[in-house]
């Protein structure tokens, strides 16, 4: 058995599939039925309590302050959460007599042979699931913009049509989702995943943007189906990833995924992956049937986009106004170009696909990048500012030190938390500022190079900062000293001089 599923594993299947390749298994229904009236019969302003491995057994719905109002919702689901698990206590020690209110609500929620034992562990399972109707709603009427080109994307791949409802899962067809975990855009990918797929650093997020983004979805959809040979598990790896995923079909000696959902315990395998490819399917029949649970619905239609691409790096600014948009047009519609591209700290990248609907434009984006000035073209890209972690560095400091905030320092280095190691080389956010000096200063200060000098060779992380404080000097005698700009980009092995030193 164990050597069948092997070869199944890693057998590569064509993508070329029907329907049927979307099984909807008999064990599942309880939690197909439990998504489609999460997605459609209550609002964000709801909620069930819920059992949450048999996903039949609902217990309440609550009815739930504003939103604005968290601590009162959390209290609020706090308090009816340990109200229903105190009366699975109750029937668990046997009690089935003079029932308080919420006892016989619970025990009505059960099948009328269920056991005290089953009540007791129930208890440890209450769960509290906030409704999507609203949310779903909106992502309908957004997917009609980007459906096409999903469609064509898929079609590239040889991929079911089917897998087009995905984002709703996700993201509610939002370009613009942030997860708590660090999940980003219409396809929800994390940094470490996206990074196999598309382009994020600092600079540019491609997550984002979801023309580039959904290329790489197609991708990882192709590799997990290739990985998994099913496409319940390959919606699930989406989740779980892949290698959990074949690891619970091994586990298991079956691909079948009611079994899996069922049978399968991991520590990571928990809820959101269990419940994934069933909130898929959920999703999947809402969205080809729009009008039976949303009557009167209407999808935005596509937008027509113009693209260019620069064989330069280009000013944001100098590109807006040549096309003669707004900067925060440009900006909107170009989600994966990052914060210090539209501050001028960085140029748009070479090559990048720069977009425009098309009805905004008074002429094709070639000809307006065609007439761009060479002010705004650059043969390279704004250097970085670096900086070497010291001992007794943290984040505080340093961002008090260059001017910018703790956030921005973990945001454009890819930190989860505040803790930074001696040594470690940060990318500093923000523009350095040419020094402003008067002629006799710098006259003043080269004659200090008549002296005793010595040659300072650059390490990888030193910035102009650093060397100075090293040589008790400061910035602005090395930027004179050496012909620098403030701004200039510190190579390994470059040669510094340094006077009043040796």
């Amino acid at each position: 058995m164990v050597k069948v599923l092997a070869l199944l594993l890693l057998a590569l299947p064509c993508m070329q599939v029907s329907a049927e390749e979307f099984p909807r298994p008999e064990g599942l229904e309880s939690a197909v039925s439990f998504w489609t009236k999460v997605y459609t019969e209550i609002s964000t302003d709801q909620g069930y309590l819920h059992d949450d491995e048999h996903l039949a057994i609902v217990y309440s719905v609550l009815t739930l302050p504003d939103a604005r109002q968290s601590s009162a919702r959390e209290a609020q689901i706090h308090a009816a959460q340990a109200e229903i698990e105190d009366a699975l206590r109750n029937l668990g020690e046997g009690k089935r007599s003079d029932l308080a209110p919420i006892e016989e609500q619970v025990l009505a929620a059960w099948p009328q042979d269920s056991s005290s034992r089953q009540f007791a562990e129930a208890a440890a399972r209450v769960r509290f699931q906030l409704g999507q109707a609203d949310r779903f709603r909106r992502g309908l009427v957004r997917s009609g913009q980007w459906k096409s080109h999903i469609r064509e994307v898929l079609a590239k791949y040889g991929l079911p049509a089917e897998l087009e409802a995905l984002p709703h899962v996700e993201s509610s067809f939002m370009a613009s989702a942030w997860s708590k975990a660090g999940a980003a855009g219409m396809w929800q990918f994390m940094p470490t995943t996206g990074r196999h797929y598309m382009r994020v650093d600092h600079i540019v997020d491609e997550r984002m943007d979801p023309f580039i983004a959904t290329d790489g979805a197609a991708r990882l959809l192709a590799t997990n189906y290739r990985l998994t040979g099913t496409w319940p598990l390959a919606l699930t790896s989406y989740n779980h990833g892949a290698a959990g995923m074949r690891r619970a079909a091994k586990t298991l000696g079956t691909t079948d995924i009611d079994v899996i959902v069922d049978k399968y315990k991991s520590r990571s395998f928990g809820f959101a992956s269990r419940n994934f490819y069933a909130s898929f399917l959920a999703a999947q029949e809402i969205d080809s049937n729009p009008e039976q649970y949303f009557p009167q619905i209407e999808l935005a239609r596509p937008v027509a986009y113009d693209t260019v691409r620069s064989d330069d790096f280009v000013s944001a600014l100098g590109f807006a106004q040549e096309a003669g948009v707004e900067l925060g047009e440009l900006r909107r519609h170009n989600p994966a170009l990052l914060d210090p591209v539209w501050k001028g700290e960085k140029h748009i990248p070479k090559g990048f696909p720069v977009r425009l609907p098309s009805s905004q434009l008074p002429r094709p984006l070639h000809e307006s990048l065609a007439s761009l000035s060479l002010a705004w073209r650059f043969g390279q890209q704004k250097p970085d500012k670096i900086y070497r972690v010291a001992q007794g560095d943290s984040l505080s400091t340093i961002a008090q030190r260059y001017n910018t905030t703790v956030a921005k320092l973990k945001a454009v280095n890819g930190l989860r938390s505040h803790k930074i190691r001696t040594g470690k080389t940060l990318i500093l956010p923000g523009s350095v500022e040419e020094f402003s000096l008067s002629a006799a200063q710098v006259a003043a200060t080269r004659a200090r190079l008549e002296g005793k000098t010595v040659e300072y060779v650059i390490q990888r992380g030193d910035s102009l900062w650093s060397i100075a404080r090293q040589f008790n000097v400061s910035t602005q005698d090395l930027v004179v000293w050496n012909n620098l700009s403030a701004k200039a980009y510190l190579q390994p092995g470059q040669k510094l001089k340094i006077a009043g030193a040796g």
